[in-house]
């Protein structure tokens, strides 16, 4: 019997691409409001939050139509914590 392993995505954001147009506050309401500027930021304050299940759709669509393409999926292999850009 194979072991399955377990993954979570985390949305990464490459802050000097970045330029605050907000896309990405917009399709993930429940994961990231704005600063002042209008940089996304975290709900819960982590710096690479943790993608819900039910909004990894969502994730796909805000990293593929960020002008800026500041954003990115990662992976993390949880039993070995190992993180790597989520397959395309």
């Amino acid at each position: 019997m194979t072991k399955k392993s377990r993954t979570t995505n985390r949305l990464h954001i490459d802050w000097t691409r970045c330029d605050a147009r907000g896309l990405c506050t917009e399709l993930l309401p429940e994961l990231l409001t704005r600063d002042d500027w209008g940089y996304p930021l975290s709900r819960n304050g982590s710096r690479e939050p943790v993608i819900p299940p039910n909004d990894l759709k969502y994730a796909k669509a805000a990293v593929k139509r960020c002008p800026r393409l500041a954003l990115q999926l990662l992976t993390t292999d949880v039993d070995s914590e190992t993180t790597h850009p989520a397959p395309k």
